[in-house]
């Protein structure tokens, strides 16, 4: 004979159930969201770098729920070298959390800390920085992915496809690590053009301060990714709008033609109509589908 609370507890049931209600079920999106904290740890503005007496700072998002080196993402902010902050980047890194990636939220020197090259020559020296730290954050060294959008874009690129060309001297003594590949959001990839060229931007040549201009523009080929296109480079990707106005669409497709020509695999994601960035929501979830098949592609 059942006890009085266990035909209560029947009771109850019955009503609920009668009453159509349901526990709620969480799509797989919110389930992942509820699930993140425990996933991941947030470390905020880990130091990595001092130069001049100026600490430079990164953020670490590390996967807490294994104990195996994980694919790590190295992501560099835009705003033209001089502009911008790795603190307004969640919402970029946040589909990479979701395909289960490290990231490492760069901040690095703008150009009234530091004229060019010095946004470079950090972003090389936070990726000292990674390899130096892999155990302790699980950081697979093998498969580290650099992104970024417009600036960030071209320190993406440009720390893969300028590895040799001395831009890391300045940092910390060990290895610089190979990048794997590289996700380029509507990078600079000919400096001059934007700097001195048909779509010169004042905020661009800041980068390059009161420096002498021959010397400028020298730099300024020397920090350009479409003068290293070569074989044996890590697979790229670049995502970009045609409708570009701050970064011409022209760049993008110039260093996809210069990657016809070698042994690279490399994709140029087209958005039609679209501007610097900015897309639209269904837009990202065609990116970011098309990002994460590249990726599989590469093995990453």
């Amino acid at each position: 004979m059942r006890t009085t609370k266990s035909v209560l507890i029947a009771l109850a049931a019955s009503l609920l159930l009668a009453s159509g209600y349901s526990f709620a079920q969480l799509s797989p999106a919110a389930s992942w969201a509820a699930e993140i904290e425990t996933r991941y740890q947030y470390l905020p503005d880990v130091s990595y770098q001092t130069e001049n007496g100026l600490e430079l700072k990164l953020d670490i998002y590390s996967r807490r729920d294994v104990d195996t080196p994980q694919p790590t993402l190295v992501f560099t902010h835009g705003g033209f070298w001089v502009r911008g902050s790795k603190d307004t980047q969640l919402m970029a890194l946040m589909p990479w959390l979701e395909m289960g990636f490290n990231v490492v939220n760069v901040g690095y020197r703008l150009g009234g800390q530091a004229l060019a090259p010095a946004a470079l020559t950090d972003t090389f020296c936070a990726l000292r920085f990674v390899a130096a730290n892999a155990e302790e954050y699980n950081f697979d060294v093998s498969r580290i992915v650099t992104s970024g959008q417009s600036a960030g874009g071209h320190l993406a690129l440009s720390a893969a496809m300028l590895n040799e060309a001395g831009f890391d001297q300045a940092c910390p003594a060990g290895e610089t690590p190979a990048v794997a590949a590289v996700v380029n959001w509507y990078g600079v990839t000919d400096v001059p053009d934007v700097i001195d060229g048909p779509n010169r931007s004042e905020i661009a040549a800041a980068w390059f301060g009161d420096m002498e201009w021959s010397q400028a523009l020298e730099l300024a080929e020397r920090l350009s990714p479409l003068n290293y296109v070569r074989d044996g480079l890590p697979p790229i990707m670049t995502v970009q709008g045609d409708a570009d106005r701050v970064v011409p669409y022209a760049e993008g497709v110039a260093l996809h033609e210069a990657l016809n020509e070698t042994d690279v695999r490399h994709r140029l994601l087209t958005i039609p109509g679209g501007g610097h960035g900015r897309f639209t929501a269904s837009e990202r979830v065609t990116i970011y589908a098309a990002v994460q098949q590249f990726l599989q592609e590469a093995g990453l």
